[in-house]
């Protein structure tokens, strides 16, 4: 693995970061103010997407779950009652 390739790649992405901010634009405390922003803003981000995404998507599979059940129970059950009553006759 290249580590100067890895490097560059981190410089220009903070490049790119602070193309999209202005922050070439800004003063010291003024970027100091945008980092922690936006650092406050993905790591609150990424916290809620671990928390809350895993337990929806559980709660999503539940209820499709249900509905499966439901319906492939309620057509055996129909296709047995049908078959039953056929040999009643």
């Amino acid at each position: 693995m290249d580590y100067r390739k890895i490097k560059n790649y981190f410089y220009w992405l903070y490049f790119q970061y602070l193309m999209v901010t202005c922050g070439n634009d800004f003063e010291h405390w003024e970027q100091i103010v945008i980092h922690i922003v936006a650092t406050t803003t993905f790591t609150m981000l990424a916290y809620t997407a671990y928390v809350f995404i895993p337990i929806h998507l559980h709660l999503a599979y539940q209820f499709f779950l249900q509905f499966l059940i439901k319906y492939w129970c309620g057509y055996c059950n129909s296709k047995a009652m049908y078959q039953f009553r056929r040999l009643e006759l």
